[in-house]
C-alpha cells in the first residue's frame, strides 16, 4: 500500500514539473514573440556608420561651347532684303558687305524732305522780304509781326535740317551690313525680298578668340577648390558629328554672380540660400567648330580631417544642428536599439556629405539616416 502511495506521489510530482515547464516554456514563447510584435510597430531606420576621412568637393556640369565673341546682326530700319552676298559657313572679313537692303522707300522720303526744306527757305525769303517792307513804310506793329515770324520758321528751319541728317544717317547705315570683324557666319536667317523675321539677319563668330563654356557653381566650392581667374581647368569635349571625345585645356576667364540656389535642409520647412557664381571657360582649338558638347569635372580633396558623415543624417532646428546616434542596449531576448539625440557642429560640408565636431561621436557607431517615423529623443527603433 504505501509503496503504491509513493508511486502516485512520484508521478503527481512529475506531472507538476512537467506542467512547470510546460508553462515556462508558453510564458517565454508568449514574450518572445510579443518583444517581435511590438518590435514591428517601433519606427524603421536606415543606419551608416560614421569614417574618419577627408572630403570630396566636386564641381560638375555640362553644356554647348558657343563663340566668345559673336555678332548678331540685324537692319534697324526693318527693311527688305535685296541682295545677300554671303552664306552659312563663309569666312569673312572685318568690312565685307554681306546684305544689301532696300532702301527707296527711305530715299524717296529723304527727297520729299529735302523738297520741303527748299519750300521753307523760300518762304523764309518771302518774310525778310516783307519785313524790309514794313521796315522801311514805318508800321512798327507789322515790322515785329514779320520778325517773329521770321524767327519761328528759322526753328522750323533746324528741325527739318536735323530730320534730314537723320534720314541720311538712316540711309548710311541701314543699306546694307557690314561684318564688323574677322569670323565665320553662323546663322543667316535673312530671305531676299524679306524684310525683318524675328531672328537676326545674319550671326558671325570670331573663332580666333576661342569658344566659352558657362557652369554655375556654388561660391563655397570655388573656396574650396581654390579656383580663380585664370585657372586652369581639363574641359571634355564631344564632337558634333562623330561621338568620340578629347580633353582640351580650359581657362577661366570670368566669374560672375549667379541666381541664388535656395537648399531644403531639412523635414522643418527650413531652407537656407546658397550664393552661386558662373564660371565661363575659354577653350581654344583650331579644329572646333562651336556647337560641340562639353563637359567639366573638377575635384579635390579637403585639408582637414574628422568623422564623415552622409548630410541625410544632419538635422536642424532653431538651437543648432543634431543627429540620432543609435544606442544598442543588450537584454536576455535580445538586444534593444534606441536613437539618441546628439549636438553636433559642422566644420566643412560638399553636396552630400559634411565634416563633424562633436565630442560624443567615435568612428563606428552607427547614425540614423532615414527613418519610417518622425522620431524623438529616448525612441526605440528597428533597423532595417
Amino acid at each position: 500500500m504505501g509503496l503504491a502511495n509513493e508511486q502516485v506521489d512520484r508521478r503527481r510530482k512529475r506531472m507538476i514539473q512537467i506542467a512547470f515547464i510546460v508553462f515556462l516554456g508558453l510564458l517565454l514563447l508568449l514574450t518572445f514573440f510579443g518583444n517581435t510584435i511590438q518590435s514591428l510597430t517601433l519606427p524603421k531606420v536606415r543606419t551608416e556608420p560614421l569614417t574618419t576621412g577627408n572630403l570630396t568637393f566636386t564641381i560638375e556640369g555640362s553644356g554647348i561651347l558657343e563663340p566668345l565673341k559673336e555678332a548678331r546682326l540685324t537692319n534697324p530700319a526693318g527693311w527688305k532684303v535685296r541682295k545677300i552676298f554671303v552664306k552659312e559657313g563663309d569666312r569673312v572679313k572685318a568690312g565685307q558687305k554681306l546684305i544689301e537692303y532696300d532702301s527707296t522707300a527711305a530715299q524717296r522720303e529723304l527727297e520729299n524732305e529735302m523738297a520741303n526744306l527748299k519750300k521753307m527757305n523760300i518762304e523764309l525769303e518771302n518774310l525778310q522780304d516783307q519785313f524790309i517792307e514794313a521796315a522801311q513804310g514805318g508800321d512798327e506793329l507789322d515790322t515785329r509781326i514779320a520778325s517773329r515770324a521770321i524767327e519761328s520758321l528759322k526753328l522750323d528751319l533746324d528741325t527739318q535740317e536735323r530730320n534730314i541728317n537723320e534720314l541720311r544717317d538712316r540711309l548710311a547705315s541701314g543699306q546694307e551690313l557690314i561684318a564688323p570683324f574677322d569670323g565665320i557666319v553662323t546663322q543667316l536667317s535673312a530671305v531676299e525680298g524679306m524684310a525683318f523675321m524675328g531672328e537676326p539677319d545674319v550671326r558671325i563668330s570670331n573663332d580666333s578668340l576661342g569658344y566659352k563654356l558657362d557652369i554655375p557653381a556654388d561660391s563655397t566650392l570655388l573656396t574650396h577648390l581654390d579656383i580663380s581667374v585664370g585657372t586652369k581647368v581639363e574641359v571634355e569635349v564631344q564632337s558634333v558629328q562623330a561621338q568620340q571625345t578629347r580633353i582640351l585645356e580650359g581657362t577661366i576667364i570670368e566669374m560672375v554672380d549667379a541666381e541664388p540656389r535656395i537648399e531644403s535642409v531639412d523635414l522643418t520647412g527650413l531652407n537656407r540660400t546658397i550664393p552661386r557664381k558662373l564660371i565661363r571657360i575659354n577653350v581654344f582649338n583650331a579644329e572646333l567648330k562651336g556647337g560641340e558638347r562639353a563637359w567639366v569635372n573638377i575635384e579635390k580633396r579637403s585639408r582637414q580631417q574628422g568623422l564623415v558623415v552622409w548630410s541625410k543624417a544632419i538635422h536642424h532646428e532653431r538651437d543648432g544642428m543634431f543627429v540620432y546616434k543609435i544606442d544598442e542596449q543588450r537584454g536576455a531576448l535580445g538586444n534593444v536599439f534606441v536613437a539618441r539625440k546628439v549636438r553636433i557642429q559642422v566644420s566643412e560640408r560638399n553636396d552630400h556629405e559634411a565634416l563633424l565636431l562633436a565630442d560624443s561621436l567615435y568612428e563606428g557607431d552607427l547614425l540614423i539616416l532615414e527613418s519610417s517615423e518622425p522620431l524623438q529623443d529616448g525612441n526605440r527603433v528597428r533597423l532595417q
